[in-house]
């Protein structure tokens, strides 16, 4: 499913996470190879509140310096460009995405949850190093992006399918949707950022719970497993968290913890969770939060949610009480600045503002609404003893909807909430219009999405078929040739395959192709692209490899197809496959010179006693 998906369409719908400013420019310098340190270093001088996290993270005991780092290119020195990049990628993407308009995603949770899930992968890796845990750490953090993907870019439907899944089942949904699930958006969107393939690929290990093997990359999987328990442990209620222990126990045997051990380890990750949240600005008292959440539902009563300004108490306590029993939910500030921070946490739909207090009075505070995207909307009713022409007209160009005078009438000032009230109605239905129109236009966008991916996927095996495969081949040819990288392709060829189908029927020729398919996706890279040609020939594109690492891949394919025989079935030879490589960098050579010499190079296998790989010899200068 991950290849599949465009990337570049999810791009382009609002409000998709994606890092910007100071980060966006860190990640493109990295990118290049002659960066210097202080090149990067002069780049976060100039974010202020950048710099100083960046000190704050390089002193923590998340890092663990040995001694005190006082300056920016100190920091950049002893963390690594790479992990600077990942640190402010990861600090944009909060500062952007702590909230939306998804009803039934939590984004404090999320992001609470993520943070922990990242202390922890941090501190397993330094346990028993397999990455480093400085790198891991970000990949913690932003792991399960795809969720606040979908949650950014479609935030009603992925609000239904939510509300309406559990556990594997919202997988199914999200890929009913969108055409993909959150687990693989995921993967596309950090790969799309620069992640290492090892990161990739055992986040995705990691994600299937199919982890097998002892290399590096299977390990690392694990300790990913174990800090998503953990994180699921940090945000947990104290009943939650002993139906989680168990799991916890069981799996920390991998991790040569016993339970004493765990649970100290845990103690220590939660205290470290804590402190860094304050670094990250991220609350991890999570838990407090939703109790308090819940305590504001069962209290909510009918009829508008309104903010009452005012630095008399009297006034204060008279209307509140007023306009309470005249069936609204009231809260209740005593100057402009407390009120401009309540609406900015609680966005009310109507406020009622004293015009004369201290320190910022009742036009000040219509004037940061209006200038504000969150205060545009706000009906605003000002309280003024005033009738002076000049300056009602001065309010209303402040950007008051309506004013009552004082001493202030009830029955006036509930009149002119009740025409506040139809204007916040109308408001509403046109909000719900624009939104049924972003639900059907997503709706026909996923599936439109779905006929792409019927018409770029072959039936039988369901790899992507020759024309996704010639299609990507020139996009990640292009790519190469703008990053300097390399590429390179496999072409593959079951060896004898038409003896099967001539002697024991397509039946079981399509088995056969079947289960080849299933054991190219699974050996394969996470970011390898597996493509059927047609027939028994398959094609598989491996961005940012070099020739000689891809003949590795093309081996190790061979070898499990060979190891892996099709149960149950009686052929006259075993299933092998035949394989040729070549490699290019930039524009040496073209895709299509590329395909060429790999199908050459597949056909000297096929000449010789097949069941092989070779590895295309290729002189650029002469074309050979």
């Amino acid at each position: 499913m991950n290849v599949e998906f465009n990337l570049n369409e999810l791009k382009a719908a609002d409000r998709l996470p994606s890092p910007s400013g100071t980060a966006l420019a860190i990640m493109q310098l990295v990118q290049q190879s002659d960066a210097t340190v202080h090149q990067v270093s002069q780049l976060i001088k100039v974010d202020p509140a950048l710099s100083g996290r960046i000190l704050r993270f390089a002193n923590s005991a998340a890092f663990g310096a040995r001694r005190p780092v006082a300056d920016v290119q100190t920091a950049v020195v002893m963390m690594g460009m790479q992990t600077v990049r990942n640190f402010a990628l990861s600090l944009s993407l909060i500062g952007s995405n702590s909230k939306g308009h998804c009803s039934g995603f939590d984004y404090e949770a999320y992001w609470s949850r993520s943070l922990a899930v990242s202390v922890a992968i941090s501190a397993i890796t330094a346990r028993k190093v397999t990455v480093v845990p400085a790198e891991s750490f970000t990949l913690g953090l932003l792991g399960e992006i795809g969720s606040l993907a979908l949650a950014t870019a479609w935030s009603e439907i992925y609000g239904e399918c939510l509300g309406a899944a559990e556990g594997k089942q919202l997988l199914e949904l999200e890929r009913e949707h969108f055409a993909i699930d959150h687990n693989a958006l995921s993967l596309l969107l950090l790969a799309d950022w620069g992640f290492p393939v090892i990161f990739l690929d055992a986040l995705k290990l990691s994600f299937e719970k199919k982890v097998s093997g002892i290399n590096r990359t299977a390990h690392f999987s694990r300790q990913l497993i174990f800090a998503r328990l953990i994180g699921n442990y940090c945000v947990a209620d104290e009943a939650h968290q002993a139906k989680l222990l168990p799991e916890l126990i069981e799996e920390a045997n991998f991790h040569a913890l016993n339970e004493l051990a765990l649970l100290k380890f845990i103690n220590e990750t939660i205290e470290l969770w804590h402190d860094l949240g304050k670094v990250y600005d991220i609350k991890t008292d999570v838990r407090k939060s939703l109790q308090k959440t819940a305590a504001t539902m069962e209290s909510f009563l009918p009829g508008l949610n309104l903010l009452l300004v005012d630095d008399d108490p009297m006034m204060l306590t008279c209307l509140s009480k007023q306009l309470t029993a005249a069936g609204n939910q009231v809260a209740v500030c005593c100057d402009g600045e407390f009120a401009l921070k309540h609406v900015i946490e609680h966005r009310p739909q109507l406020v009622i503002t004293d015009w004369r207090m201290k320190s910022m009075d009742g036009l000040a505070l219509c004037k940061t609404l209006r200038a504000s995207a969150f205060g545009k909307n706000i009906y605003l009713i000002m309280l003024t003893s005033t009738e002076d022409e000049d300056a009602l007209v001065e309010a209303f160009d402040a950007g008051i909807d309506d004013y009552v005078t004082k001493p202030v009438s009830l029955r006036m000032l509930l009149a002119r909430i009740r025409a506040g009230q139809r204007i916040i109605m109308l408001q509403h239905e046109l909000e719900k219009e624009s939104r049924d129109t972003q639900r059907y236009t997503a709706e026909l966008a996923a599936a439109n999405r779905r006929l792409k991916l019927m018409a770029n996927t072959d039936i039988l095996t369901n790899l992507p078929n020759r024309r996704y495969a010639l299609s990507r081949l020139e996009q990640e040819s292009a790519g190469a040739l703008r990053t300097r990288q390399p590429l390179s392709v496999l072409m593959l060829d079951l060896d004898h395959f038409k003896s099967v189908n001539d002697t024991l029927g397509h039946d079981v020729g399509d088995q056969v192709l079947t289960h080849a398919a299933k054991l190219m996706r699974a050996t394969a890279r996470s970011n390898d692209i597996v493509c059927r040609l047609g027939g028994e020939e398959f094609l598989i594109i491996a961005p940012n490899t070099d020739g000689a690492t891809a003949l590795l891949l093309a081996e190790r394919i061979r070898s499990v197809i060979e190891k892996n025989q099709l149960q149950g079935l009686v052929l006259a030879r075993p299933v092998t496959v035949s394989i040729g490589v070549a490699g290019s960098l930039g524009a040496k050579p073209d895709w299509k010179e590329l395909m060429k010499w790999a199908d050459e190079a597949l056909y000297r296998v096929k000449q010789g006693s097949r069941n092989g790989v070779q590895l295309a010899c290729m002189d650029v200068g002469k074309g050979r």
